[in-house]
């Protein structure tokens, strides 16, 4: 872990973290940071966290969580807190394999987690996640470009990579810092409005620029460790057109993303490039949790039973159990764990879909 900087900007954009709401915002993709500094258990479900697991993570007691939750409910419910109940909690339950009688279950996504961070002040765990957070920015400002030697005609110039930079900078830093100061400041407003106005049309600019760069580049490209943030970071939904789209880019057709309470546990469906029948379940968990063998027993049922397929792929963004890898390969099912994915997703085709 990097170390504090001498010039003292840790202290001052730490304060800033705690005090401005803003800022806070701005920094709220970076959840990666909290395994960083202290590994996150998960529910079951592998995306939620309880009350008592967050005071576990930062070492604080229960009832400091609870006071600011209290007192940043909004912020915090806005970022993925919720308090289940009645209906709501039973589906939960249902679904996680969670044991409980209790009759309320407040829950934090990994983002609400790392809103507490840069909220609670007596913790010494967030105060390393927010100095982490802090010194990612500082070094992603001053980190040289990458420079690869492998650039075809079509690939981004050392300028267009500065300009994501400069964009990137904008966005994080620039404008916050001038949303703060237009938050606390009167006698000098209209101009810093202005001011903002003119850093924001030139951001808006460079976005437009770094999409095209996306278009030439690609996330297939990134290094691998933020490829695979990049894909943890999708939604439910996202993660299954990605993968719907790695099909199609594999010569696959008629292929469809059932995704929804209807799909009867299969996410996509399609073709081989050679006419097989195909069938995908998706499984956007975290990289601590594993696919166990009722899971893929369940997927066998629906893929070879109610959809016929010939192909049958568990796509998952962690690993499998031992157990699970058993039973995928005595049901005919294709286990495409986290590093296959990062494979399959950079280029390397699946065998069984030739």
């Amino acid at each position: 872990m990097a170390g504090p900087r001498a010039d003292g900007q840790n202290v001052i954009n730490e304060a800033a973290l705690l005090e401005s709401k803003t800022l806070r915002d701005s920094a709220l993709e970076r959840t990666d940071v909290l395994d960083r500094v202290k590994v996150l258990s998960l529910l079951p479900d592998g995306m939620h966290v309880t009350t008592a697991m967050v005071a576990a993570y930062f070492e604080v007691g229960l009832e400091a969580i609870k006071s600011l939750v209290k007192d940043h409910r909004v912020e915090l419910e806005h970022n993925g807190y919720r308090l289940l109940t009645g209906e709501e909690l039973r589906s939960f339950k249902d679904l996680s394999g969670l044991q409980s009688r209790t009759r309320s279950l407040a829950l934090f996504s990994r983002r609400a987690v790392l809103n507490v961070a840069m909220l609670l002040r007596d913790s010494e765990v967030a105060r390393q996640v927010r100095k982490y957070l802090l010194d990612m920015e500082y070094l992603a400002r001053t980190r040289p470009v990458d420079n690869p030697v492998h650039r075809d005609a079509a690939s981004p110039s050392l300028d267009d990579r500065i300009d994501q930079r400069i964009g990137h900078v904008l966005g994080r830093t620039v404008v916050p810092m001038f949303n703060a100061l237009i938050e606390t400041s009167s006698e000098h407003r209209q101009e810093l409005i202005a001011l903002r106005t003119g850093v924001q049309r030139i951001e808006r600019k460079l976005q437009q620029h770094n999409a095209r760069l996306q278009r030439l580049e690609g996330p297939r490209h990134w290094p691998l460790a933020r490829f695979m943030a990049f894909i943890d970071a999708m939604s439910g939904r996202e993660f299954e057109e990605h993968v719907a789209q790695l099909l199609r880019r594999d010569g696959c057709t008629a292929v469809v993303v059932r995704g929804g309470g209807g799909d009867r546990g299969v996410d996509i469906t399609g073709r081989t490039p050679d006419g097989r029948h195909i069938a995908v379940q998706c499984k956007r968990f975290a990289p601590y949790v594993s696919v166990t063998s009722s899971h893929v027993q369940k997927f066998i049922g629906s893929a070879k039973v109610l959809y016929n397929a010939d192909v049958a792929l568990y796509v998952a963004t962690c690993t499998f159990t031992r157990d699970a890898m058993t039973v995928a390969a005595d049901g005919g099912i294709t286990p495409v764990d986290r590093s296959r994915l990062a494979a399959w997703s950079r280029g390397t085709e699946l065998s069984a879909l030739r």
